[in-house]
């Protein structure tokens, strides 16, 4: 089991406890729009840390922020029954496909 996939099922348990306990669980408890607040802070962190980045001391910044998005980004994988291996599968499949090529192949939004 890789990391993310223990981070993802501790994500996962972490749920169900009690909000007072768990930093997770309170954001279950507050619901999607808060976990979607959060998403968001922390992509907009890591956009400023990014800025920021191209100077050697602040490249520490830009990893602690991704953290903290990923981080966030699985307890929104959560919400909807979902982990990171789901997100891996979908990177693996497509691989081998030039970004411009997987993007036509979505079509439009």
């Amino acid at each position: 089991m890789t990391f993310l996939e223990k981070l993802s099922s501790k994500i996962r348990t972490h749920k169900e406890r009690e909000s007072d306990d768990s930093y997770v669980a309170s954001l279950n408890k507050a619901g999607l729009n808060k976990i979607l607040e959060k998403v968001g802070e922390e992509a907009i962190e890591l956009i400023i840390a990014a800025k920021q980045g191209d100077q050697p001391e602040n490249k520490k910044e830009v990893v602690k922020e991704t953290a903290d998005l990923w981080f966030h980004c699985l307890v929104l994988l959560d919400q909807f029954d979902l982990s990171a291996s789901d997100v891996l599968d979908e990177l693996e499949a497509r691989a081998g496909k030039s970004g411009l090529q997987e993007k036509s192949e979505r079509g439009p939004k």
